[in-house]
């Protein structure tokens, strides 16, 4: 069986290095114990902001202060537990942070619904102040809530439940990352291997199909083993939104999603409609792959397959980042500069350990560097990840280096854009280096094609499903195992059923997709793909004016 990593085997090098934002975990506590005592201090401000403009620069520049505090006290929380999700005083700092995360929350609650009880012209007086410029956006955001916004004591009674609406997610993490044991499965030299949710990719790609389908299906089921739990997970989850939703006075939890990016549901809908036209396109491209990688018939567990052209693509870190920086160059030096910087300054937690958090994100604070966190491979997959999260965390820290801490944060839909720009510059660099290379261009023209089926089509598909099911709750249906799997199956059929066998392990699929905790964040996927298409194109034409 293959041996799993430990995190004491891995060269320090190769892991991020966490005491950039507390030295120890007494120095996490000791930012604790401050922020405690900060929140009582903006507390005592309440009833105070109709004072004037000092009184009120006075609240923003605390609350501004605080917020950097906490996303400290989080991110160091979140990041040592997501090193080994089993260790038990991590998962405690964790849920600490997040209580004390809603706590502050209730204890700010009044600035909104005290500004907005200003006198009419007076918010507009203070976001032309030049006193107020790091300030003038958070203003411009507090009057968009207006209708939105509820009294002081109710938006604290909001605050307050934000712990236990994130309940569920914290479940849901605690079940996939730390308790799942999807046990073994066999790999292509005959021998048992680990089965993760991690590794299930460099599954799919084997070109043994006896392989792909034994991982596939031990995955699939056993998620299915856990349906109902999982179910009653998500059916919190979405419990949580409507709670939301109903309280600000939104006509549905989407619209209260959108509402906060400042996006018409008229984007989602068309988003949909466009993907369902595009279906029959879908249906040909798969026919052609199934043709090319000599399948009489394709199953779900062969989509991810690829034609076998003889050439791959197998690197290591070092070399794949070293690949990046390459990929990256039409940026500018100063970015390429910068972004060289990630691996030797341990921005990067590498490797797959064991318990450690699954799949690849990038975070930050506003005081440090970025973070990143991968589960590497010696893949394409491995390397085109490396790639996008290296744009979140790029994105970040520009945003963070240009900008003062109130307006340096960004809208999730906007952040796909920079991430998914980085891996379609991979690709036509790749393309170009390899020009000539026929078995090459057809690895990577496969790749792009299965990135567009598999970011546009399929988080479309995703998007369908989170909407679908969230509409089955606010018209008072129950979420169930049952009625959860049978709407993921039929959506499977609906988008694949012209070119391929719906198999029925894939009804469990969507009990695997973490990212239905983040609710309506699955769309931001396709749309910022097209966007970063768009993008890269004008980054490669050279043209200053695109």
């Amino acid at each position: 069986m293959e041996n799993e990593l430990t995190r004491s085997t891995v060269d320090p090098k190769y892991t991020w290095d966490v005491t950039r934002i507390f030295e120890s975990d007494e120095a996490w506590e000791a930012a604790f114990a401050q922020l405690k005592e900060m929140s009582d201090a903006i507390a005592a401000k309440a009833g105070t902001l109709a004072g004037g403009k000092e009184a009120v620069l006075s609240c923003l520049r605390m609350e501004d202060e605080m917020g950097g505090i906490l996303s400290c006290i989080y991110t160091y929380a979140m990041m040592k537990q997501n090193e080994d999700t089993t260790v038990g005083k991590y998962q405690a700092m964790l849920g600490r942070a997040g209580t004390l995360y809603s706590e502050v929350m209730a204890k700010a609650a009044f600035i909104t619904p005290e500004l907005l009880s200003l006198e009419d012209g007076v918010l507009e007086g203070y976001i032309a102040d030049p006193d107020f410029a790091d300030f003038d956006a958070v203003l411009s955001k507090t009057l968009r809530m207006k209708p939105h916004t509820l009294s002081a004591r109710e938006e604290q009674l909001l605050a307050m439940a934000g712990e236990v609406c994130g309940a569920s997610e914290n479940a849901y993490d605690m079940l996939t990352d730390a308790d799942m044991d999807l046990g073994t499965t066999r790999g292509e030299d005959g021998k048992k291997t680990k089965l993760t949710d991690v590794r299930l990719n460099s599954f799919l790609v084997s070109p043994d199909r006896a392989v792909r389908k034994a991982a596939y299906t031990n995955v699939m089921n056993g998620y299915g083993k856990l349906g109902n739990a999982i179910a009653a997970m998500y059916a919190g989850q979405v419990k949580g939104d409507i709670f939301n939703a109903k309280a600000r006075g939104f006509k549905n939890c989407r619209e209260s999603y959108l509402y906060r990016d400042d996006v018409s549901e008229d984007v989602y809908d068309s988003l949909i409609d466009a993907i369902h036209g595009g279906l029959d396109t879908l249906a040909e491209y798969l026919r052609i792959k199934k043709e090319q990688v000599g399948l009489a018939n394709m199953h779900m567990y062969d989509m991810y397959l690829g034609v076998d052209t003889g050439f791959d693509i197998k690197m290591d870190i070092d070399e794949a980042f070293e690949t990046f920086l390459e990929a990256v160059k039409p940026l500018g030096e100063d970015y390429v500069a910068d972004a060289s910087r990630a691996l030797p300054d341990r921005w990067i937690d590498v490797y797959e350990t064991k318990n450690k958090r699954g799949g690849a994100y990038s975070t930050s604070v506003y005081q440090t560097a970025p973070y990143v966190l991968l589960n590497h491979k010696k893949t394409y997959d491995g390397l085109s990840t490396l790639c996008h999260e290296m744009g979140h965390a790029m994105h970040s820290f520009y945003s963070n280096k240009t900008q003062p801490s109130a307006k340096a944060d960004y809208t999730i839909f906007v952040a796909e854009v920079a991430s998914t720009c980085n891996e379609i510059l991979l690709s036509e660099y790749l393309m170009k280096k390899y020009e000539g290379n026929r078995a090459a261009q057809i690895m990577l023209i496969g790749h792009l094609l299965e990135h567009f089926r598999t970011t546009v089509f399929r988080q479309t598909m995703f998007a369908e499903f989170e909407h679908k099911a969230h509409l089955m709750a606010e018209e008072g249906e129950s979420l169930t195992r049952e009625n959860l799997c049978a709407m993921y199956y039929d959506l499977n059929k609906f988008y694949y059923g012209k070119a391929a066998k719906v198999d029925k392990e894939v009804a469990n699929e969507w009990m695997r997709i973490p990212h239905f905790y983040s609710s309506f964040y699955v769309y931001k996927y396709a749309t910022g793909f097209c966007a970063a298409v768009a993008l890269a194109r004008n980054v490669l034409s050279g043209d200053p004016e695109k």
